[in-house]
């Protein structure tokens, strides 16, 4: 049974961190390079972050040098550390793997205020 649960999202101001994780089910985390999507209000759902089987990463431009993608295989959980928020990272957040399966969780809602 495929299984995507997010946390750790919430309010917070510009300029502080939040840490999310996801847990997934065993059969999707095992086999594939898993990401972090976000989707801000009334626009489209974007990858941001992503983790390779070997641990190799690579960000979105506009997360560079302030998101930290990680993941525990021993734990099927991955998580991204969020750090100098801004205002424009306000979006409810998503795992998934890469390429993203047909089925999404409930996502994060973050929200960062000026």
């Amino acid at each position: 049974q495929v299984q995507l649960v997010e946390s750790g999202g919430g309010l917070v101001q510009a300029g502080e961190s939040l840490r999310l994780s996801c847990t997934a089910s065993k059969s999707i985390f095992s086999i594939r390079t898993m990401g972090w999507y976000r989707q801000p209000p009334g626009k489209q759902r974007e990858l941001v972050a992503q983790i390779f089987s070997r641990d190799t990463t690579n960000y979105a431009d506009s997360v560079k040098g302030r998101f930290t993608i990680s993941r525990d295989n021993a734990k099927n959980t991955i998580y991204l550390q969020m750090n100098s928020l801004k205002p424009e990272d306000t979006a409810v957040y998503y795992c998934n793997s890469v390429p993203y399966l047909s089925y999404w969780g409930q996502g994060t809602q973050v929200t960062v205020s000026a």
